[in-house]
């Protein structure tokens, strides 16, 4: 049975959530309980779950009432035929199919070379079945995405390869990626979709979720609720919810309402040290450093109506638009420039406040304590198929160095200190989140932990030195929270 009924008086949302930013709707979280129970009753299922795989959920409505449909992304325990989950777009594990007949020639070219390899005679090796080898996988990969035929709720038809070119029109892009990325069309979110355009069920909310292990590189813990993945379903799923009646991603991500927020240029800024170069102002949570390409408003637009005479003043480092705290900002281009060396030169101690989503009472990582205060060092680098997420990527990430110190443990949550050694994006973040970090989001944050009222992030303190006077500075900025 792969509808199955939802048994509930819960009021249906009045649209389709946006599958990239949402908060599970009540029917979802019913319907990935239910999933939940067959997962931990099926031995088989769950021991392959267990290693790490998410699964989704979307709730359908025909004539009948609401129902909903489950999936899980790729093979489960080596299958795509578990009898509750629907069946995948296209099947290409047929013993006996074109891929698989294919597969199996592509792995004999590699026998023979690695062969070759290993008897150090690679010179003997035909140099035509190296050829031959590159031909037959971009042949059979290009194949593979055209049997991928994704519907939208207009009925219409797609196959993958079109929907990756209609998405990206740039020409830069069409040639570093002229076809989509492995896996394409096996995420939960088409594979629901599709099955549930093809039995005329209409779509009502979705939401995934990860079950098991978190992978080495990306941050995702048991139980937690995820977005669709942008660099795989984002094109293809803008294309299956053409005729859907759904948030779009400017609602959900409430970018109007940010607008809005700080409409006023006269907004005041707290201003914590000013003198005739500088200002160190605290920025409120949910407000851009830098004007951004929906939202102009930023520090950078006030500061300017703050200081019309001043040919600045210029930002001298950013933080993230969720994140509050101490900035720097400097009138001058002189003063700019000797205050940005001090950054690169890395002589400017920061020190941040961070509310985690739960309480910690130890902290190890493989099997090592590390104690209440310690150094997290965990190499970064961008999700190119997720942004903006970063993974942990210990072959070609750069260098991210993290002190920590647990200040208390208080209402369900942890109070910790962070001193950033290094700056990438979203390092304080991911080195909170990671399990070979501190293991624990930091509260609101809703790309690597779960959304609250804000991202409970603060720059607290900062030490540099005065460009103009040499006089060392200590600011603090105490968070309201």
């Amino acid at each position: 049975m792969l509808i199955h009924p939802l048994l509930t008086d819960i009021e249906k949302p009045a649209r389709m959530n946006n599958p990239f930013n949402y908060e599970p709707h009540p029917l979802c979280i019913m319907a990935a309980e239910e999933v939940k129970r067959w997962i931990k009753a099926d031995p088989t299922l769950k021991e392959d779950a267990d290693r790490g795989k998410m699964f989704g959920v979307l709730v359908v409505e025909n004539s009948g009432g609401c129902s909903f449909l489950a999936a899980y992304s790729g093979l489960l325990a080596g299958r795509n035929d578990w009898p509750q989950f629907v069946p995948p777009v296209f099947d290409a594990q047929q013993p006996d199919g074109h891929f698989k007949q294919t597969e199996r020639k592509i792995s004999e070219i590699n026998q023979i070379l690695q062969s070759a390899s290993d008897k150090n005679q690679e010179h003997l090796a035909d140099p035509s079945l190296v050829t031959q080898r590159k031909q037959m996988s971009e042949e059979l990969q290009l194949w593979l995405f055209r049997q991928y035929r994704m519907l939208n709720a207009r009925a219409e038809t797609k196959d993958l390869v079109e929907i990756w070119h209609d998405y990206h029109t740039r020409p830069k892009i069409r040639k570093k990626f002229p076809l989509p990325p492995g896996g394409s069309g096996d995420c939960c979110a088409p594979k629901l979709l599709q099955y549930a355009y093809q039995h005329q069920l209409h779509p009502v909310c979705m939401a995934e979720f990860w079950w098991g292990e978190s992978p080495k590189a990306e941050v995702r813990h048991h139980g937690q609720y995820y977005p669709a993945c942008r660099g795989k379903c984002l094109p293809i799923l803008t294309w299956m919810m053409q005729g859907l009646d759904y948030d779009s991603e400017q609602d959900v991500w409430g970018k109007p309402a940010l607008q809005n927020e700080y409409d006023d240029c006269q907004l005041p800024l707290e201003t914590v040290y000013e003198d005739e170069w500088l200002a160190v102002i605290v920025k409120p949570a949910n407000l851009l450093t830098i004007p951004g390409r929906e939202v102009t408003q930023s520090v950078t637009t006030l500061m300017r109506k703050r200081y019309p005479d001043y040919t600045g003043p210029l930002i001298v480092h950013r933080l993230d638009m969720a994140t509050s705290g101490l900035l720097i900002i400097s009138k001058d281009e002189k003063v700019n420039m000797l205050l940005q060396q001090q950054f690169e030169r890395r002589e400017v101690r920061k020190k941040y406040i961070a509310l985690l989503e739960k309480p910690i009472v130890s902290i190890s990582t493989n099997g090592e304590e590390l104690g209440m205060s310690g150094t997290i060092s965990l190499p970064l680098s961008k999700d190119h198929l997720d942004r903006p997420r970063q993974i942990v990527d210990w072959e070609n990430g750069k260098t991210a160095i993290t002190d920590y110190e647990i200040i208390s443990v208080e209402n369900g949550h942890t109070r910790v200190a962070l001193y950033p050694k290094t700056g990438r994006t979203h390092q304080l973040r991911v080195h909170c989140a990671h399990q070979n970090g501190l293991n624990c989001p930091i509260l609101g944050d809703g790309l690597y932990g779960k959304k609250a009222d804000r991202l409970y992030l603060h720059a607290a303190e900062l030490w540099f030195t005065h460009p103009i006077t040499g006089e060392p500075l200590h600011i603090t900025s105490e968070p309201e929270w």
